[in-house]
């Protein structure tokens, strides 16, 4: 098992304080990343989320109640997290943008979309009267081409990921249509016009699929980890592993993707980088085959990414920490069990994440969000698996 301490403290008051550094005129990774500010906001509550009770994440973060600047320079009042989220819809569009300038909201994207929505989720504010739950789900379905893939916004990129987004937004709203694979009839169940065509869209994302078992972005684009963790869980949001068959292949393809180090690259022949903790964890995980590497060494390599003085995760042992890393590695030491046994040793009791939808499980329990999961051979699989339908393959 993993050996060497764990710096609770340090990573909640990395993950509190950070907001009000990036905010600093003078910040140049405030500069850098303002763009992408909520999927930021994101990240920060759902790694304190799974350190920290709803109440406490409120208390410290000021996600639905106004609070005070949490560094000493700065004794401003801070508007609710909540609030500043709807400040980035753009009603003209139906989306969100990834942060927003006075009350103008940048160019909203699916990936922005989904990250106020995952935010929305932690809240429990999916009711607030001030989401426009059609008009997403509209934006939404704007965003689907002919061929069943997902642009990412108005100007076209297209990529496996946008699936993804399309399907997680529309399943925390409730109006994901699902295929109906028991007969011949392709057409979605109990939808007259459908939202969207979620078979299409299963299919595109099956022919991405490359002859080593992961997924590439598009069909013929090079398999990646991010990119296999998005195809997975499209797949078991919509209730469609089944497609997988030869899960045995896609799952050997993840299990090398473990370095010499414990951690995992994202393709042969790169370096270990903590966030695949995340992608490629996720996706064995719903595979029913997180056994399949060796999760003692990977947790040890999370570990050793710890900022030992400043609190956060880096990408690599050594480097400067930052929230996106901080955030998946603590889902790496949840998906192994590591941050369970730590808390049970420390007296504290640490929230689990969930594979699919990358919240925490009680809020994907409190939603009632059901995806499809792998029981690899009958073996039962583990508790936070069993919110979600159980395939046994």
């Amino acid at each position: 098992a993993p050996v060497g301490p764990f710096y609770d403290a340090l990573h909640a008051n990395y993950i509190v304080t950070l907001g009000d550094k990036l905010d600093s005129p003078t910040s140049y990774e405030g500069a850098v990343t303002e763009h992408l500010r909520v999927s930021g906001v994101y990240w920060s509550l759902a790694a304190l989320a799974l350190l920290r009770n709803e109440d406490e994440v409120d208390d410290l973060m000021g996600l639905t109640k106004p609070i005070q600047a949490a560094t000493e320079k700065n004794n401003n009042i801070r508007s609710a997290i909540v609030d500043w989220v709807f400040q980035c819809y753009d009603a003209r569009v139906g989306g969100f943008g990834g942060n927003c300038s006075g009350e103008n909201p940048h160019d909203t994207h699916l990936l922005y979309t989904l990250s106020a929505l995952q935010i929305l989720a932690i809240s429990d504010s999916l009711d607030d009267e001030r989401l426009d739950k059609d008009a997403i789900v509209n934006y939404v379905s704007s965003l689907q081409n002919d061929d069943g893939s997902f642009s990412g916004d108005e100007w076209g990129e297209i990529d496996t990921r946008f699936t993804y987004i399309a399907f997680s937004c529309l399943a925390l709203l409730k109006r994901l249509p699902l295929p109906d694979w028991s007969s011949s009839n392709t057409q979605v169940v109990s939808e007259e016009k459908p939202i969207i065509d979620t078979y299409k869209a299963v299919k595109y994302i099956m022919s991405c699929r490359n002859f080593d078992g992961g997924f590439g972005c598009v069909p013929g684009a090079e398999s990646h980890a991010g990119q296999v963790f998005t195809c997975v869980g499209a797949l078991s949001i919509a209730q469609s592993l089944h497609l997988l068959e030869d899960a045995d292949l896609l799952s050997w393809w993840l299990a090398e993707r473990q370095c010499d180090s414990g951690g995992l690259n994202g393709r042969p022949e790169k370096q270990a980088d903590v966030c695949y903790s995340w992608w490629i964890l996720s996706a064995l995980s719903i595979l029913g085959r997180v056994d399949w590497i060796n999760t003692g060494k990977l947790g040890q390599f999370i570990l050793n990414c710890q900022d030992d003085e400043d609190g956060g995760i880096a990408d690599r042992p050594m480097d400067m920490p930052d929230v996106y890393h901080t955030f998946f590695g603590l889902c790496g030491l949840s998906l192994i069990g590591q941050l369970e046994k730590i808390g049970s040793n420390e007296g504290r009791n640490y929230r689990q994440i969930d594979p699919v939808f990358a919240l925490p499980t009680d809020v994907v329990s409190r939603l009632g969000l059901r995806a499809q999961v792998i029981s690899n051979g009958g073996v039962d699989v583990e508790k936070r698996l069993k919110l979600h339908s159980i395939l046994d393959m």
